[in-house]
Parts: structure tokens; C-alpha cells; sequence
């Protein structure tokens, strides 16, 4: 009898990659989201709100297990959501983060009391984060940003997502803590480079005062506190490589996907338009 999965956040990076995937295990995928749509057959679209509990009442009813991506920067109103989950699902894979800001800590705590069986998924930098230069990399040859030394051990979203499949169909997870990263580090003057040679030109960084970048951010309506926690975490990366771990393949058995294989995937993101 195979499995009833419900996926928050389907359509987003890393949801759309778990629904695929289970999808094709075979399970019985409930696909969520407030616009629910481009699914693979065989998987139930769902409307619902995580900010509004009782819009998911439908969606959990009779789940096996949850897919949790909680999109807030705050855990006001996860302890409702996740006793509605715990009313029905056995299992419960969270998708936090390796720098563990200060709201996804409490959620993790919240998780870990909910009576849900609990995997914790930390992934570091998305490979899938250097698609914020491609405006740049299109109209020229050059990358303009701050801490260019900043180096990242950079973890495909389809990786992210097989960990997460694999905890949400096999035994033996409960209770573990998955810090997931790329098999190498690179800082983000080799990875501009690297698109470089994805797209067959060179690409060059030009260091840019971190102001300048902050202004840019705001520009686009970031808040200020999160621009500067970017900016602050950047800095912090220039002292030296990135940890690399072996989850991925430890999980999966296949070996992390490298940088260049994303960026391989997604030279249509950084080619000029015709």
C-alpha cells in the first residue's frame, strides 16, 4: 500500500523537486500551496494557507506523513498547524536551514515536541541562490557584488529533495539532524566563473563596496535587519572554505551533485534574450 504524503510549499525550490520525486516512488502525493498548479499526473493539487490552519484540515486528513517547509520568519501559529499534522500524520520532514536563525530554533523545538515522528533537514547555500545575478550576468561580463572571498559549500535542490524523499518513505530517520551541502566549496568569484564557463563566455567579479549592495537590496524592498543578517553572514564566509559533509550520499547513495551541474541545467537563466 503505498504512502500518503502531503507537501507544503509544492510549488516553491525544493517542494516541487519532493513532489516529483515521490510522485514517482509511487506514493500518494497531496501537493500544497496557495496556487496549485503544474503538477505531474497522478498528484492531488490542494489549495491551503499555513498561516490559516483551518484551510488544511482537507489537505491533512489521513496523511501518512508531512513535508513541512515553514515560509515565516516567525513560528506564530506553527504550534496549531503542527497539532492538526500530529492529529493525523505519523512522520513529519522539516526543512530548516544550516545557519538555524533564531525562528527556525524555536520551530525546531516545537517540532521536536509535537509527538511527530521528526526529521530536521539543514541545508547550506542553495546552489540555486546564484540565479539572483543572472539580470547581470545577461547584460555583460561581469558579476558587481561585496565579498567576493565569501565561500559556500553550495547543495542542489534535487539533492535537498532525494534526503527528504528518503526520510519521508524510509524507515531509520527519526529524530536525525541531515546537514546537507555540495561536495566542494566554492567562494562566489569561482562560482560566477563557473557560470562563465556554463554559458561559454568568460564572467568576471568586480568587488562592490557592501553598501552599495544594501542599497540594492532595499531598492527591492528587502528589510533592512534581513539585508544586513545577509551581508553579515557573507563577511563572516571570507575566513575560509566551507564544511563539506557526505549526507547526501550517505542518504541517497549517490554522490552530491556539483556546482557546475547546476549551473550546466540553468545556462538559460544567464544567456542574453535573442
Amino acid at each position: 500500500m503505498s504512502q500518503r504524503i502531503l507537501v507544503t510549499a509544492a510549488t516553491g525550490t525544493v517542494g516541487r523537486h519532493v513532489t516529483a520525486r515521490l510522485a514517482e516512488d509511487g506514493a500518494e502525493v497531496r501537493a500544497l500551496s496557495r496556487t496549485p498548479a503544474g503538477f505531474p499526473p497522478g498528484v492531488q493539487p490542494l489549495r491551503g494557507d499555513l498561516s490559516a490552519p483551518g484551510s488544511l484540515a482537507p489537505a491533512v486528513n489521513g496523511v501518512d506523513a508531512v513535508f513541512l517547509i515553514w515560509p515565516f520568519a516567525s513560528v506564530d501559529g506553527l504550534e496549531a498547524v503542527l497539532a492538526l499534522m500530529a492529529g493525523h500524520a505519523r512522520k513529519l520532514v522539516y526543512l530548516s536551514s544550516a545557519t538555524v536563525r533564531e525562528h527556525e530554533r524555536r520551530a525546531e523545538g516545537l517540532i521536536e515536541r509535537s509527538g511527530l515522528e521528526w526529521t530536521v533537514l539543514r541545508p547550506h547555500a542553495f546552489a540555486a541562490n546564484a540565479s539572483r545575478w543572472a539580470g547581470q550576468i545577461r547584460a555583460g561580463d561581469m558579476v558587481r557584488e561585496p565579498y567576493g572571498r565569501a565561500a559556500m559549500s553550495l547543495v542542489h535542490e534535487q539533492d535537498i529533495a532525494a534526503v527528504a524523499v528518503a526520510a519521508l518513505l524510509q524507515e531509520g530517520h527519526e529524530g536525525a539532524v541531515h546537514e546537507l551541502t555540495g561536495p566542494e566549496s566554492l567562494t562566489q568569484a569561482e562560482q560566477v566563473r563557473v557560470i562563465g564557463e556554463a554559458v561559454g563566455r568568460p564572467v568576471r567579479w568586480e568587488e562592490a563596496p557592501p553598501e552599495e549592495a544594501r542599497q540594492r537590496m532595499l531598492a527591492r524592498g528587502w528589510p533592512p535587519e534581513v539585508a544586513d543578517d545577509v551581508l553579515r553572514a557573507q563577511a563572516a564566509m571570507t575566513a575560509g572554505p566551507a564544511p563539506v559533509t557526505t549526507t547526501v550520499e550517505k542518504v541517497t547513495g549517490t554522490p552530491a551533485r556539483t556546482f557546475r551541474s547546476w549551473a550546466d541545467a540553468h545556462t538559460h537563466l544567464f544567456q542574453p534574450s535573442p
